[in-house]
């Protein structure tokens, strides 16, 4: 057998750089790369052998080790899974910086893979630098953390494991069913340590992504159910995406004349214009989307988790007891979520069978005369409250625009300037806070795949090194990053990496005076405005942020709009320039855009305030139409 001396990390390194997979018909590296900051755990060793890979698996520099896993994330999310980075941190800080990442992953369902440094196998030098001790558990380190936030995790302790467990990783990654993280824990000295390892272990291999055809019992009690349906809606989950079966579920849906509504990871599933999507669904949806879902007797759930903020936290589906949900998933656990009559299959592939298994069967004509309707007063109502300051179609101040004057604009005008100006080229992302709401009901795709609204973990920090790592799988295209002032000021030193590596954002930042939209829960709950917005918390002196200035600092374009005409103004600005530019203004903190469902949030069962006390009694009242063991 031919083998070749390497150490562990060099093994490491040669076989991700090994890895290949085909995509829209190229073959093209697996692993385009690793996001690296080097420490004492792992420049020595790990960080010399990327440096000797070169271009064969190159190394990015970040700035945190959080944002650069974010931005792998971003990147395997634009790539629809297709191909994946790596990100490694030596131990102690830089290790656990990665744990929030991972979970982002992880409640993703993306892959990412996370080498991190680690103490000494041999434990003669304890205690380390950086190393927290267990008195009661040497075996334990810092790197354990990551056991609940991936679906994979490995301590190395001998250089040969790195044949068992890289493929084993890999797999994890690549699997329909199973993806999401990977972690593998990479002791110092065992990162020196040598081997002979067999040369075919580093041979190339082109890798392809299962897809799993449906169960025959299961295929036929799915078809049954969806064809007594007299009113079928489709849930396009972010399956849709990960399968690349936006042309497969449109063709399916134009066959059966079936509704369909998006979850947050399914947005753009199909374009806004297509007469059968009926919009977002659920907390964060529009009025069409779940009045679609609350008369459905029969619910296809395509490639989703059924989260709380798609279901209502299990109210949308207005439909009792006998609405059947169908879950068409890769992975059997969310396929049989809330007792769904599960379709454990590819998405694309599933669509495919199920549609054939349907033969001719077709919702009722006033079932989709009824959802384009709806659909309708959706599209109108937008287009009210995304209008410019005092521009309407009939030419009246428009409802949501400042009705006042030297009012600031609201997140839905921002998002329409947006809207309005995109291109097919145009990718917006955005997380958390305000904008999952405003921009999931707001951005009318022109063309599908053009969002990304990371709300699996609603994890604030990460729209600028998303947009990193998005811009990365994406360089054609413009990507647009809509942060608020409170995910700005919690990460976003990637801006500085997008001006060192030349990978161009254009970011609006949105400035409504702290954690605005966590105010707006408090009070709708019966709080009193506290600690979330600047004005309301424990502070000397308010002090205004010039995000212009801050990222013209680390080398942006930037500039304030003070209107939406100005915004509008400097978006062309943007789109011209050659670096990141950086677009900062007002915006109201109190108005946003309605139309979505009930979501359960913990309301004290005891409270002095008669405010708490009523919305207390308002939840335990709308709880009663939850679903429950059905």
């Amino acid at each position: 057998m031919d083998t070749i001396r390497l150490t562990a990390s060099g093994a490491a390194v040669r076989y991700l750089a090994a890895q290949r997979i085909e995509v829209e018909g190229r073959v093209v590296p697996l692993f385009a790369g690793v996001f690296a900051i080097f420490g004492h755990g792992n420049v020595t060793c790990l960080g010399h052998e990327l440096e000797q890979a070169g271009e064969a698996l190159p190394t990015w520099r970040g700035q945190n080790e959080q944002g650069m896993a974010l931005a792998a994330v971003a990147f395997a999310k634009a790539n629809r899974r297709r191909r994946i980075m790596a990100a490694t941190s030596s131990i102690g800080p830089g290790a656990t910086n990665m744990v929030t990442a991972a979970a982002v992953a992880m409640a993703n369902r993306m892959p990412l893979l996370l080498l991190a440094g680690d103490t000494f196998n041999s434990r003669i030098p304890d205690p380390v630098l950086q190393q927290v001790e267990h008195f009661g558990n040497p075996t334990l380190t810092v790197n354990d953390a990551f056991r609940p936030v991936v679906r994979y995790w490995d301590r190395i302790t001998a250089p040969e494991q790195v044949v068992h467990s890289l493929p084993h990783a890999l797999a994890t990654m690549l699997d329909p069913g199973d993806c999401g993280p990977a972690f593998i824990s990479l002791p110092q000295d065992v990162q020196a340590d040598a081997f002979d390892f067999p040369s075919r272990f580093f041979e190339e291999t082109i890798h392809e992504i299962r897809r799993p055809r449906p169960d025959a019992g299961e295929l036929r009690r799915a078809a049954a159910a969806l064809a007594a349906a007299k009113r079928p809606v489709i849930v396009a989950g972010g399956g849709v995406h990960w399968s690349l079966a936006e042309d497969q579920l449109r063709a399916f849906a134009e066959a059966h004349a079936i509704p369909v509504v998006e979850t947050v990871a399914g947005r753009t599933s199909l374009t806004a214009d297509h007469p059968l999507n009926c919009g977002p669904i659920g907390v964060t949806g529009c009025t069409s989307a779940n009045a679609m879902a609350a008369e459905a007797d029969a619910v296809l759930a395509v490639g989703t988790r059924l989260g709380d903020f798609v279901t209502g936290s299990w109210t949308v589906f207005g439909g009792g007891e006998g609405v059947r949900i169908i879950g068409l998933n890769a992975a059997r656990f969310d396929a049989s979520k809330h007792r769904s009559l599960p379709l454990v299959a590819d998405a694309r592939e599933g669509l495919a069978e199920l549609g054939a298994a349907l033969g001719g069967y077709r919702a009722p004509e006033e079932w989709s005369d009824r959802a384009a309707s709806e659909t309708s007063q959706y599209h109108a109502y937008i287009d009210k409250i995304a209008a410019p300051e005092a521009v309407a179609a009939a030419g009246q101040p428009s409802e949501g625009a400042a009705d006042q004057q030297g009012e600031p604009p609201s997140y839905a005008q921002v998002v329409g300037a947006v809207d309005r100006l995109a291109d097919e080229s145009t990718y917006v992302l955005a997380a958390a806070g305000g904008f999952p709401g405003e921009l999931v009901n707001g951005w009318r795709a022109k063309t599908v795949h053009s969002f990304d609204c990371e709300y699996g973990y609603s994890c604030m920090g990460y729209e600028i090194s998303g947009g990193w790592g998005a811009k990365m799988a994406l360089p054609d295209r413009e990507v647009v990053v809509l942060v608020g002032d409170g995910s700005y000021l919690m990460m976003n030193s990637d801006l500085y990496s997008t001006v060192l590596t030349g990978h161009k954002l254009i970011v609006i930042v949105c400035d409504n005076g702290g954690y605005a939209v966590i105010n707006r829960l408090q009070t709708a709950q019966g709080g009193v405005p506290f600690n979330n917005l600047i004005a309301d918390s424990r502070v000397q002196q308010a002090t205004a942020v010039d995000f212009a200035a801050h990222a013209a600092s680390m080398g942006c374009g930037a500039e304030t709009a003070a209107s939406i005409a100005e915004l509008e103004a400097a978006l062309g600005r943007a789109r011209a320039s050659a670096r990141t530019y950086v677009i900062a203004l007002n915006t109201h903190a109190h108005r946003w855009t309605e139309g979505g469902s009930f979501w359960e949030v913990g309301v004290p069962e005891v409270s002095a305030s008669p405010e708490v006390r009523a919305a207390r009694a308002a939840m335990e009242s709308a709880k009663g139409a939850q679903r429950v063991g059905w």
